[in-house]
């Protein structure tokens, strides 16, 4: 029998027959050398799936050796100068850590430092200056250019490189983090604050990585659709392997390799460290995500060790070091680099023998040199080359890196890295010499940006390359050159008519017909991208799949059970439904790379994602905080919603606070409609500033699954419905007199109210519908900023809402299906002198019908007119006694818990 290594994979103790393993190991090797690794891998899983067939327990390893997954002999040579791509790395990291150190030596009297961030982009350098050398397309003639999600710690880095190519200047380098003049750049990648930079907002840690794959998803659906020629780009995303604890950067892998969307690369930062500490101390994080993303279908690239490795792998017959590589936790890599080679050569060679031997002749500092991966720039083409010619599958590199990467004592490798904004004049000095900065001891306390001369070899290097690659990035377009046109308000007569008598819909049938209306029209019809996650039947929108199907790059190779019927489940693959599943996030995702799609394709598409209202904002609503900063253009539709209008449903689904939710993000314009004409009103005024005009808004509105009769729209009343306010129903000519205000199925509550307050009190009752109470806030809001700042202006401006209120006297009343906050955003807009009450439905919400649900919230008619009753009374225009008399009359307890408590 032959004789085995001691340690051969940890396994050699329980061989009962060594010889007849060797047996087998070496008709592999054979296999190998004379067929390829294809033949070798077809036949190890035939064995394995035939092993199973037996019966014969094999466990699921999705994880390989702690080693580079690409053989040095087996890698893609770099055809870049490699010396001049180092020196332009050096001055990009002496650029990008001057810039943060710079910005915190300001000491301003009112204190607080600047912040950023120095570690990331040390440990990525090599990365990005690879990708941007070498692979990430510009939009150009014949490339619509790649798209990058860029670790947003890392944007130093990025501005270190604009500032060489003469994209951004020394002033605004010196203005990092200082905004509010104009000057300055970001602290992180922000389209809203950066228009013609930046592209995708990456900071709000996980929500990358999500994006990022329906970004990708979206690119091959307009592909399929034949909207854009999208077969060559690619969607690069960087992550930290901390932030892949957040549950949304794996929480759609499975989807990116169910699509096989080649066109996915991800690079995941894995130097071992999060802000606090080690992401995996007592394990390890590079394994731990192969095996997460190999068992969701990825193709998986580790790049571990640098070139410095090679020759003692090469010399590692036993496989000594690689069981050490292997046993050796992060926690313990951590320390590896924080400390010297000395500390190296005790720590993880000698923990055999063999190993000290083998690197007995190499010096301490030979030792320090053996680098990591991703420090190592033939490598790291190697990885990205790979990568970008994986067929059928999305890829993964897990690359590994230092966490302070030449901040020496100050941060390399330290727990205190990712907070290292300052360094000492001898911090500056170690920088300087590691990296052969050309500065003298004198220059270094001005710390001063490094730029060579133009016509300098690195200078004209650095400019080639982005031509070659179409252009600089990042860059973002801020305006598509197509020009598309809304039709006429008429085109959409059938929502805008009233219904028939004896017939009632609701706002969400209005919506479909909208939508379906528009879908006929040849210019725009193929730019709307419906969303669903799982509910187009609640919606009454099944039509959709027979009419323009769903899309599944797979096409539909099952006969769906209802295929005999007229609206069946019809996928394709060039299907225009984008059918998400339970997926709010995916869908939020979906609708904001289509809602971008004019600056990232050049193509206007139109998203309408329509899902539980109650599951929008408050359980997206990073993602639509992200939207807006992206400058999202679509629309979101929540349906079924409101506090009391869902019935039977219960607390979990009954929405009384996304419109609140709504309202905090600038861009967002929201809605509440009402009657079907307001929400053919809104949509197609939506169309006009969004597609038409190109502006940087996105619609919310929200839908109802109440039928009614519709009204049918009142000419001359479009401006007011879009401005949010509009008089419904005008009450008779006389006193005692009440102006009721409402939005959404409340609405109707309040024309009841005024029925039984003229009929039953004797009081005249004005009825307003008010599409959208955040509007009126912020055009009040507007008038009341102007008026303080233009005190001395004569024509002082009059908020809408007042302006309307100030023709008909009387107090106000205004009554929603959302909490209270909702309608009293407008209270100091109430002309002055006027009484204003708000009914609203704060508190959790319950099953029951809708009547029960309104009177247990006290938004019913009869609350109403209470509460109409009162004001007049606080007013001295009716009897206090009144009320009193009112609430018995109704049934009222006066008693009950307050509804926000129950």
């Amino acid at each position: 029998m032959s004789a085995q290594p001691d340690s051969f994979l940890g396994a050699a103790a329980n061989d009962a027959d060594a010889q007849e393993t060797r047996e087998w190991l070496d008709a592999l090797s054979a296999v190998i050398g004379a067929e390829g690794g294809e033949r070798a891998h077809f036949l190890l899983e035939t064995l394995i799936d035939h092993a199973r067939q037996a019966g014969i327990d094999v466990p699921f390893s999705a994880n390989t050796a702690y080693v580079n997954t690409i053989p040095a002999d087996q890698e893609e040579r770099t055809p870049g100068n490699i010396e001049i791509e180092e020196r332009l790395r050096t001055y990009m990291r002496w650029n990008a850590m001057a810039m943060v150190v710079k910005a915190n030596r300001l000491h301003p009297a009112d204190g607080g430092d600047l912040g950023g961030h120095i570690s990331s982009f040390a440990s990525l350098a090599t990365m990005f200056g690879t990708g941007f050398n070498h692979f990430w397309h510009a939009e150009s003639e014949g490339h619509g250019g790649d798209l990058l999600y860029i670790q947003g710690h890392s944007s130093p880095g990025v501005y270190a490189r604009a500032f060489m190519e003469g994209r951004l200047s020394e002033e605004q380098l010196l203005n990092f983090r200082q905004e509010v003049d104009g000057k300055g750049i970001s602290s992180y990648p922000h389209p809203k604050l950066m228009p013609d930079f930046w592209q995708f907002p990456t900071v709000s840690m996980g929500l990358g990585p999500l994006m990022a794959i329906y970004q990708a998803r979206f690119l091959k659906y307009l592909h399929a659709r034949g909207i854009a020629d999208t077969s060559n780009r690619k969607v690069w995303v960087f992550c930290g392997d901390g932030e892949m604890d957040e549950p949304e950067s794996l929480g759609a892998i499975g989807l990116a390799a169910r699509e096989k969307l080649d066109n996915l690369i991800f690079v995941i930062n894995c130097n071992l460290q999060r802000l606090d500490g080690p992401v995996r101390g007592n394990g390890k994080i590079i394994q731990e995500l192969e095996g997460e993303f190999r068992g969701s279908g990825w193709n998986v690239i580790k790049l571990l060790w640098g070139s410095y490795w090679d020759p003692l792998l090469a010399r590692d017959k036993d496989e000594i070091l690689r069981k050490v590589m292997m046993d050796t936790v992060d926690g313990d890599y951590q320390a590896m680099k924080a400390n010297d080679g000395a500390f190296v050569r005790k720590n993880f060679f000698g923990q055999h023998p063999k190993l000290l031997e083998m690197v007995a002749k190499m010096s301490d500092d030979d030792i320090w040199r053996l680098n990591r991966g991703g420090h190592d720039p033939q490598k790291v083409y190697a990885a990205f080359h790979k990568a970008v010619n994986t067929k059928g599958q999305p890829t993964v590199l897990l690359i590994k890196t230092v966490k302070g990467f030449g901040m020496g004592k100050s941060g390399e490798g330290k727990n205190t890295a990712h907070q290292t904004k300052k360094l000492l004049d001898e911090d500056l000095k170690v920088f300087r010499d590691r990296f052969n900065i050309p500065l003298t001891d004198e220059q270094l306390a001005d710390i001063p940006f490094i730029k060579p001369a133009d016509d300098t070899p690195e200078m004209k290097y650095l400019h080639e390359r982005r031509k070659a690659l179409g252009g600089y990035l990042p860059h973002r377009r801020q305006k598509a050159d197509e020009k598309l046109n809304v039709p006429p308000l008429e085109t959409f007569k059938a929502v805008l008519d009233a219904t028939a008598e004896g017939r009632e819909i609701s706002t969400t049938q209005a919506f479909v017909r909208f939508l379906t209306q528009l879908l006929r029209d040849k210019e725009l019809g193929p730019r709307a991208v419906p969303i669903l996650v799982d509910e187009a039947r609640t919606f009454g929108m099944e039509g959709l799949f027979r009419q323009i199907g769903i899309y599944n790059p797979a096409g539909q190779n099952y006969t769906p059970v209802d295929k005999d019927q007229v609206m069946y489940y019809r996928e394709d693959k060039s299907g225009q439904v984008l059918q998400e599943g339970i997926n709010e996030p995916g869908g939020m995702s979906s609708w904001i790379a289509a809602a971008t799609s004019y600056s990232t394709n050049n193509r206007i598409m139109i998203p309408f994602f329509v899902y539980y209202s109650m599951f929008g904002f408050q359980r997206i609503g990073d993602l639509a905080w992200a939207a807006g900063d992206m400058q999202a253009r679509g629309f979101l539709l929540g349906g079924t919603s409101g506090r009391t209008t869902l019935n039977g449903e219960g607390l979990q689904h009954e929405d009384g606070h996304s419109h609140i939710l709504a309202s905090t993000i600038p861009n967002c314009i929201s809605y509440d409609p009402t009657f079907a004409h307001e929400v053919g009103v809104i949509l197609h005024h939506g169309l006009k500033r969004m597609v038409e005009d190109q502006e940087n808004v996105y619609f919310y509105l929200t839908l109802l699954n109440e039928n009614y009769p519709m009204p049918g729209l009142k000419a001359g009343t479009e401006e007011q419905i879009i401005k949010g306010m509009y008089l419904l129903e005008e009450g008779a000519k006389k006193t005692p007199r009440v102006n009721l205000l409402g939005s959404g199925t409340i609405l109707l509550e309040s024309v009841a109210a005024k029925k039984l307050l003229e009929e039953e009190w004797g009081v005249a009752a004005n009825v307003w519908s008010c599409p959208s109470f955040n509007q009126l806030a912020r055009d009040g809001q507007d008038a009341d900023r102007w008026n303080l700042l233009h005190p001395t202006e004569k024509k002082q401006r009059v908020p809408f809402v007042t302006e309307l209120l100030d023709r008909q006297p009387g107090p106000v009343i205004a009554s929603t299906d959302y909490m209270k906050n909702y309608a009293e955003q407008i209270r100091a807009f109430i002309p002055k002198g006027r009484t204003y009450r708000v009914l609203g439905t704060d508190g959790f919400g319950r099953s029951d019908f809708r009547s029960k649900l309104r009177e247990h919230f006290e938004v019913n008619r009869h609350y109403i007119v209470v509460a109409a009753l009162k004001a007049l009374a606080d007013d001295g225009s009716v009897p206090v006694a009144k009320v009193a008399e009112a609430i018995k009359k109704y049934g009222i307890n006066a008693d009950k818990i307050n509804p926000l408590y129950a």
